[in-house]
């Protein structure tokens, strides 16, 4: 498993992501990397959208889709309802255990329509009524 942790120079929030991220890892193996992006171009490149941005084997378990490539500061949802500067050890932990779950298969990520129960959609014809 590789875990890059994409920051900006100086980002208040990389101590925390680098402490968070080894609690999460527990015991697992892992090749963890810290990238200062410098530029928005580098941005771009590697996939940031906010500092700090956590890519499990080359993906943003926590990327909201259609959002843009940024230097500034990224905020998650915290425990308690309250925007953080980092994911939780929690969230962490879910999103690299649903990595260890893939990491042998071909299918893409799950997307905010996935089986977490957040964001999930109702068909397009019929509404909810073609769910029952």
């Amino acid at each position: 498993m590789r875990i890059m942790m994409l920051t900006v120079p100086d980002c208040p929030n990389t101590p925390v992501i680098e402490e968070r991220i080894a609690r999460a890892l527990d015991s697992r193996n892992a090749d963890v990397d810290l990238i200062e992006v410098v530029d928005h171009e580098q941005a771009a490149r590697l996939g940031m959208t906010g500092s700090p941005t956590v890519l499990i084997n080359g993906v943003d378990p926590f990327a909201m889709p259609g959002t843009p490539a940024s230097l500034s500061c990224r905020l998650y949802p915290g425990t308690d309802g309250r925007a953080d500067g980092a994911p939780s050890v929690s969230d962490l932990r879910k999103a690299l255990h649903a990595a260890d779950a893939t990491a042998d298969c071909e299918c893409p990520p799950m997307g905010a329509a996935g089986r977490d129960g957040r964001g999930r959609l109702a068909p397009l014809a019929g509404g909810l009524r073609a769910v029952r």
